[in-house]
């Protein structure tokens, strides 16, 4: 009897939670779900190139379910599970609403709705892996999961900076009006926006008071916090930035100034999902 009453309570948790994955991926996803260039996308983009960014997209889930992810995980294996889970739930909330939307039907091409629907997977299964923590979850699972943030490595600040720095930027970076804007920026402007997504990147972590942010008194002063976090996440969001216009076609032909551009115009979204990644997730 308490066996049967441990399952139940255990297929009735699991249950909540794929249920709860669903609302995240269906939150996070609609923006994009509502999209014009992410359903073109999906038709053009290099099958190569969306295969490395799934491939990537994976690894990265795996890694978010060890700090809030679907469900509560102890070891790799396990976060491996999770990460399967939340693409599964991505995978499926973007085809149902796709289909309902009229943007899928079963006369095009295989190819083509395939890939419509494993890029918009991507917000979606992001939005799944951190349902847990956004929609609700015991006392416990909130105690423990502050607790694990509070004790993350530099490393794993990193990994989390990387994480919202691709979720904005995937967000952000399929419009046309993104390429506008940097092709209406002088090279003055561009500097300005560097400047500002670094004193955003730096504000928001450290100096607004938002929860699960650093102790300024814990590190070692100004200036090893400002390179050492700011700068290097600031960094981070760059990168993800090219590899995300890289990823979507908007460096192929531009010369090294217009990408430059792009990558800093990109670079603001990225930077803020840098700084508000120990918040969201």
């Amino acid at each position: 009897m308490v066996g049967r009453a441990e399952a139940q309570g255990g297929n009735r948790a699991y249950a909540v939670g794929l249920a709860r994955a669903f609302g995240g991926a269906i939150i996070f996803g609609i923006p994009l779900l509502m999209t014009m260039e992410m359903w073109f996308l999906g038709f053009y983009l290099d099958r190569g190139r969306l295969l490395l960014f799934l491939v990537l997209n994976f690894f990265m889930l795996v890694g978010l379910s060890r700090f809030g992810g679907f469900e509560r995980t102890s070891s790799l294996f396990e976060d491996v599970l999770d990460a399967f889970a939340a693409f599964a739930v991505g995978v499926t909330a973007s085809a149902v609403i796709l289909v309902v939307f009229g943007i899928v039907d079963w006369e095009m091409p295989w190819s083509e709705i395939v890939g419509k629907i494993a890029v918009q997977s991507v917000p979606a299964s992001f939005g799944a892996i951190i349902a847990r923590k956004q929609l609700g979850g015991s006392d416990e699972d909130t105690d423990e999961e502050e607790e694990a943030l509070q004790k993350t490595s530099y490393g794993g600040e990193l990994f989390l900076m990387m994480a919202g720095a691709l979720f904005l930027a995937f967000n952000v970076a399929p419009t046309e009006e993104m390429v506008l804007i940097a092709f209406k920026m002088s090279p003055w402007q561009s500097m300005a926006l560097v400047l500002l997504s670094v004193l955003i990147l730096h504000a928001f972590v450290y100096s607004i008071g938002f929860a699960g942010q650093h102790d300024p008194v814990a590190e070692h002063g100004f200036r090893r916090r400002f390179l050492v976090y700011t700068i290097a996440g600031y960094g981070i969001a760059l990168l993800v930035s090219l590899y995300v216009l890289w990823t979507f076609g908007r460096t192929d032909g531009a010369d090294m100034a217009r990408i430059a551009t792009m990558t800093a115009v990109l670079g603001f979204p990225a930077a803020v999902g840098a700084a508000i990644a120990r918040l969201v997730v």
